[in-house]
């Protein structure tokens, strides 16, 4: 009973740890992690590379933009069926292979 309710409390906690990143703007290298669903060495790696928008204002701490980080996440959409059917038939069209 007692390890029931233990592991009910942590589950509220982490939805309520969630919770506050969704309301926040800047988020902490802990919170972007857990916001974008990667280990702390991937998103190392990430900005490392520079392939994710961060920012160091004491030249230690690493912070990230909410919004960038969304707009990172959705930079790379991969085209549905449709959407390659669709640029099959506008090439079609414009070049007369109807």
């Amino acid at each position: 009973m007692d390890e029931q309710i233990l592991k009910e409390v942590q589950e509220l906690k982490k939805l309520i740890f969630e919770q506050n990143i969704l309301q926040k703007e800047v988020l902490n290298f802990n919170e972007a992690a857990v916001y974008l669903e990667v280990s702390h060495s991937h998103l190392y790696k990430l900005t490392s590379t520079g392939t994710i928008p961060a920012y160091k204002p004491n030249g230690k701490k690493l912070y990230f933009n909410r919004q960038e980080l969304n707009t990172w996440l959705l930079s790379s959409r991969q085209a549905s069926v449709s959407d390659i059917e669709e640029e099959v038939s506008q090439f079609k069209l414009k070049s007369g292979r109807a």
